[in-house]
């Protein structure tokens, strides 16, 4: 039997017209959208745009498409698509035929791709020719969206009749995990309609509302951003590569395609929230999430700054609360109230209840938790426990907390080392997993160091082999065939050996900061920014650079985005460098140039005509 859907009728009586029956999945209020208002705009990228109808015929095709191939109940299907409007069909497809969607980031590495897939155990893989081919073979069927649309094509487009039960695969999203490979996190029909139910509600989503779609696919937010406005009539609007990596860029994106619903992490909404806005802005909600939020709003905004809690085992959302101007000083924003038929507990080491204002382990029970992980169970029954006295079952989160007088949560950070780089959850043992695979490291650790929670970087420590001469620009490559560029450490220390506890752990707190004298030379013979620099304006930047990397000096010639930076530390630099040098550059030049040398090239002609 379906589990049970929370706010199911209220939903239907406000936003359905003349539903025929009631429904209860995604798939299923999209196709309902498509036969009431089929012209309306459904989703739209870059360079294409679908109507509600042309989504819902495609994804029909597809689905039957995929149903010859044997995809149905509890089959994995693995999305190997970029940001585009063939994802969104791609995945609603899946869900019409009745399997399980893998959706899977082309940014990561060959290796990576393949060992979530053969985990999963992917019968089937949607792709494109031109991306398909960079990956190794395996025994899943590779479905071209290219050479076979033709074939596609001639199934036939009416709706289809698939019954699915809501406790079978809606989809499976891989994150980092402690053993060295991803882990994955199986999501039912039943848990993504309760966030659908929750989100259309609380939220008011209406057929006129337009969306922005901001993160990856393979991030567990895009579901929330995905669903939550097209089963509610909603259009949703793919943000540009561009504009989605720069605060300004997204500001004036959000403006320009009057978006009333946005989407952004906390690195980037911190800005956004002290902005100005113009007051034609048609912005109403701007819903952030995925990491520590360290800024209040201002005061005045044209819209309400919603703060959202949720690990990828509660389906995306456990917590939300509206962010207010001011707050207190020394404390951050809360991450509000539990959503609709959740609990948020705060327990100690023993699973037992704390008061009020203690701090502990933050433990979720309700009908989002997720069905279980990916061939792992002995980490399912460790994370998803039975409360004693209650009989419910609790996901145990890892992360610390304690409620606060008004009834809502303070987040207090990770209990475990897990590291949240970017808005994206690191398990350090992953990449030391693959640091000590190499053959010139003998030992190694990874921490996360800096003062914000928001720019820290991963910094390796390691142990080389006898007579190992190793580089850092070596060793970043090494890990960019195994790894995603957020797990890659900017700056590699060289230890004789690795401080140990009494107990035998690595003592991370007696870890030397990273120094002239133990940092890894970038390359070999390479000559550092501070022994080349010729002028002001290039100094200048060394310095900025050098105090985003981590105090890790560079080569006026190496690519600052190879060397460690990447576009959040990128818009930093930009931020920085108009504050000191009074010259406003965009991402876009810093991505054409992103060498010390060519950057300070463009500064001082930029300088020098303003004389």
């Amino acid at each position: 039997m379906p589990l049970h859907v929370p706010n199911r009728n209220p939903l239907l009586s406000d936003t359905m017209i003349d539903a025929p029956t009631p429904l209860a999945w995604a798939h299923e209020f999209i196709a309902h959208q498509a036969a009431v208002r089929p012209a309306a705009l459904a989703v739209r990228d870059e360079k294409r745009q679908l109507t509600f109808h042309e989504l819902d015929q495609r994804a029909n095709r597809l689905a039957r498409h995929m149903q010859t191939l044997g995809v149905d109940a509890e089959v994995a299907v693995g999305l190997y698509l970029e940001r585009s409007v063939d994802f969104v069909v791609a995945a609603l497809a899946v869900l019409k035929a009745g399997g399980g969607y893998v959706p899977l980031d082309p940014a990561h590495p060959g290796e990576r791709i393949g060992a979530i897939l053969t985990d999963a155990e992917v019968r089937v893989l949607l792709s494109h020719r031109r991306m398909a081919a960079a990956l190794s073979s395996g025994p899943w069927k590779i479905v071209d969206l290219d050479s076979e649309a033709a074939s596609i094509e001639n199934h036939a487009a009416d709706p289809l009749l698939q019954q699915v039960d809501g406790n079978e695969l809606a989809y499976i999203i891989y994150t980092s995990g402690s053993t060295g490979r991803p882990k994955g996190v199986e999501v039912t029909h039943a848990n993504l309609a309760h966030l659908i139910g929750w989100y259309r509600a609380a939220s008011a989503v209406n057929p006129n509302d337009r969306a922005s779609q901001m993160f990856g696919f393979a991030f567990d937010a895009a579901v929330l951003e995905t669903w939550g406005h097209l089963t509610a009539g909603a259009s949703v609007h793919l943000v540009d590569e561009v504009s989605r990596r720069s605060p300004e860029g997204l500001r004036d994106w959000l403006v320009a395609e009057k978006i009333t619903i946005g989407f952004a992490p906390a690195v980037i909404a911190e800005h956004l929230v002290v902005f100005d806005w113009p007051e034609q802005t048609a912005l109403r909600l701007l819903v952030t999430g995925g990491d520590t939020l360290h800024r209040y709003a201002k005061a005045g905004l044209p819209f309400r700054v919603e703060n959202q809690y949720g690990p990828t085992e509660c389906t995306v959302v456990v917590t939300s609360g509206v962010v207010r101007s001011g707050g207190i000083e020394g404390e951050l924003p809360s991450i509000g109230r539990p959503i609709d038929d959740t609990e948020v507990l705060i327990l100690d080491a023993e699973l037992k209840r704390l008061p009020t204002g203690e701090e502990g382990e933050i433990c979720v029970a309700g009908p989002q938790l997720a069905r279980r992980y990916r061939n792992l169970p002995e980490m399912t029954a460790e994370k998803f426990v039975v409360e004693t006295g209650t009989g419910r079952r609790l996901y145990r989160t890892g992360d610390r907390g304690r409620v606060l007088p008004n009834g809502e949560i303070a987040f207090l950070g990770r209990m475990d080392d897990l590291i949240k780089i970017r808005g994206f959850r690191v398990e350090p043992d992953e990449i030391i997993s693959h640091l000590i695979s190499h053959p010139g490291i003998r030992n190694s650790t990874v921490v996360a160091q800096g003062d914000n929670a928001n720019e820290k970087i991963l910094v390796a420590y390691l142990v080389p082999a006898d007579g190992a001469e190793l580089t850092a620009a070596e060793l970043r490559g090494y890990l960019r065939a195994r790894v995603p560029d957020y797990m890659i450490p900017a700056s590699y220390v060289s230890l004789s050996s690795l401080p140990v506890t009494i107990t035998g752990k690595c003592d991370k707190r007696s870890l030397p900061a990273p120094s002239a004298a133990n940092l890894l030379p970038e390359s070999r013979n390479a000559p550092s920014a501070d022994q080349t620099c010729p002028g002001i304006s290039e100094t200048r930047v060394a310095e900025l650079v050098k105090g985003l990397l981590g105090g890790r000096t560079i080569s006026r010639d190496d690519d600052f985005f190879l060397t460690g930076g990447h576009s959040m530390l990128g818009a930093q630099l930009l931020t920085r460098l108009r504050e000191s040098l009074g010259v406003q550059l965009t991402l876009r030049q810093l991505f054409q140039a992103p060498t010390i040398a060519s950057l300070a090239e463009i500064i001082d002609q930029k300088l020098v005509a303003r004389k």
